[in-house]
């Protein structure tokens, strides 16, 4: 009777393990307290940061990161942020602004701020900020369908009444604000305001669809028949590169 000699079965391929690409974040001359504090931050979320001593605008010309973090107090601070913006590289990526209040921040809105990091700087807060916007730093764009981005807005009710409030978020169905004004949901607004980085001016009509007095936060929602919210789809295709 033949022997019969089992072939050994192949190992089975190792499954390919795409290699991991690291989001960088630029922290631009801050100081070590503050650099220490973002560090842990960002690294909860595996997001590798990098430290600059007075050549940041160099290095955001010759380097790609996904964020940027800038103390806006700093006399270099408008310098270093068009260096972002103009480079071919970073002009999309995602800026901090460290700032002692919003309107600060606001200066410099036109420059495309996306979130603000309140000073002095203390880890929960940070890590409230990195929290809701590091899934732009790490390119899950097409799944994060709100922008974050400061810009001022008036917002008219009623008979010509009218406020101003700060943009938190901006998707092409609505925004969140931050403002201590009250309104009763439901209450029908416009709103107006500018989008970074050409200051494109959109007035739309709006109403109000959540609040939380707690936090000053008042979200609206864009109305469906006004074509001109269509210019906020627009922008925000643009920034995420799509289509």
């Amino acid at each position: 009777m033949a022997k019969v000699v089992s072939s050994p079965i192949p190992a089975s391929p190792l499954p390919f393990m795409p290699r991991r690409i690291v989001a960088r974040v630029l922290l631009a001359g801050l100081e070590e307290p503050v650099s220490t504090v973002l560090r842990e931050c960002f690294k909860h979320f595996g997001i590798q940061t990098v430290s600059s001593n007075g050549d940041a605008e160099k290095r955001l010309q010759k380097e790609k990161f996904e964020a940027c973090v800038v103390h806006l107090g700093q006399p270099e601070a408008e310098s270093v942020l068009s260096a972002a913006r103009n480079s071919a590289s970073n002009s999309r990526i995602v800026i901090y602004g460290i700032s002692r209040d919003t309107q600060e921040a606001l200066r410099f809105s036109k420059l495309g701020i996306n979130a603000v990091i309140n000073e002095p700087v203390e880890r929960p807060t940070a890590l409230k900020v990195v929290r809701s916007t590091h899934l732009l730093v790490v390119h899950e764009l097409r799944r994060y369908v709100r922008l974050p981005v400061v810009t001022e807005v008036k917002v008219e009710y009623g008979n010509g009444n009218t406020f101003r409030a700060n943009s938190v978020e901006i998707s092409a169905g609505g925004m969140s604000m931050k403002t201590d004004f009250r309104l009763p949901k439901e209450e029908p607004v416009e709103v107006t305001f500018s989008l970074p980085p050409k200051g494109k001016v959109v007035v739309a009509r709006a109403s109000v669809c959540w609040k939380r007095e707690a936090s000053d936060m008042l979200g609206i929602r864009f109305d469906p028949t006004d074509e001109r919210r269509l210019e906020v789809k627009r922008w925000i295709d643009s920034y995420l590169e799509i289509g």
